[in-house]
């Protein structure tokens, strides 16, 4: 199968194409744009297909679309996503499939990440994977028995609005929530918040230094053995392992994923939430799971993409 992947995101649009052989993906070429919220969508959209028609080497067998919600997967609608400025109701996959020709499947991010780690990636051969975003939000991709879950209206998965604490970090509206805890925004606001009461005690964290505050700049202060920054890590590794819980004695998967923050620095946060599974879960439901980062990197976006073409064919 020869497949077109569109990737729609607030900052950038990508279109990648690759080769799928039932067994091995095979990236062939990409190309990228600055996504430009200054004009309509239609004629933010007539870019990013022209750039598509410049890495095409023939008519694509399927195209799949990834973009941020909220979205209606069933009919093909973009409807307004906080990123996305005056996507009202864009109908992209009508436009995508008068323009190409192929059947075209859209999936917001989070289930369209989980199609690509299950299909090429660290849930290959599972029949029930979870896959956690843990990017600036939380957001939970879910393949159940073998296929994509959706819920009754395509909002099922939306795991970062559990609350967690009665008190935390804002994530998703919520004071507490499990996206307030456990998200590239959340430890950032857990930083300065712990970074204000070790100052009040004369001890100024490695990472205030940097002039910015960041998952990133916390973790790698962390990395150089900033106390107040590993606490910082360790307190959402603490969250993140209740939220794990409740999605393994909900869900019993036989593997959770996580990518983001986690793929990058979860050796900061796992052994608090290691500690937290274990008392939390139920033991049933933990022996047949493995949690895992994601190993798509990078590139997931561009699997991403891919893989929801393959919904088509399902």
């Amino acid at each position: 199968m020869y497949i077109l992947g569109i990737d729609i995101g607030g900052t950038k649009c990508a279109v990648v194409t690759g080769e799928w052989n039932r067994e091995k993906i095979t990236l062939l070429k990409k190309s990228v744009c600055k996504t430009d919220l200054c004009i309509s969508a239609e004629e933010m959209l007539c870019r990013v297909f022209d750039m598509a028609d410049g890495i095409l080497t023939k008519r694509p067998d399927a195209i799949g679309i990834s973009c941020g919600g909220p979205l209606d997967s069933k009919k093909g609608l973009i409807m307004s996503p906080p990123n996305l400025p005056g996507w009202n109701a864009v109908e992209i996959v009508r436009l995508t499939e008068e323009r190409f020709g192929a059947p075209t499947h859209l999936q917001n991010d989070a289930n369209a990440c989980a199609m690509a780690e299950w299909k090429f990636g660290a849930g290959r051969g599972c029949e029930n994977i979870v896959f956690l975003t843990f990017g600036t939000g939380l957001g939970a991709g879910l393949v159940l028995n073998g296929r994509l879950y959706e819920g009754t209206n395509g909002n099922a998965g939306e795991v970062g609005h559990v609350r967690l604490d009665k008190s935390g970090p804002i994530g998703f509206g919520k004071h507490g929530s499990f996206e307030g805890f456990c998200s590239g925004g959340g430890i950032a606001r857990l930083g300065r918040d712990m970074a204000q009461n070790a100052i009040q005690k004369g001890v100024i964290p490695l990472y205030c230094e940097s002039g910015e505050i960041s998952a990133k700049t916390i973790a790698e202060a962390a990395e150089c053995g900033d106390e107040t920054a590993k606490e910082v890590y360790r307190t959402s590794g603490r969250y993140l392992g209740r939220g794990l819980s409740i999605i393994l004695d909900i869900l019993n998967p036989e593997r959770i994923i996580i990518g983001g923050v986690y793929a990058r620095s979860g050796h900061l946060m796992w052994e608090e939430a290691q500690k937290e599974i274990e008392k939390e879960a139920l033991c049933e439901a933990l022996s047949c799971c493995t949690i895992v980062p994601a190993e798509l990197g990078e590139e997931i976006g561009d699997y991403a993409a891919l893989a929801t073409a393959l919904i088509t064919k399902e």
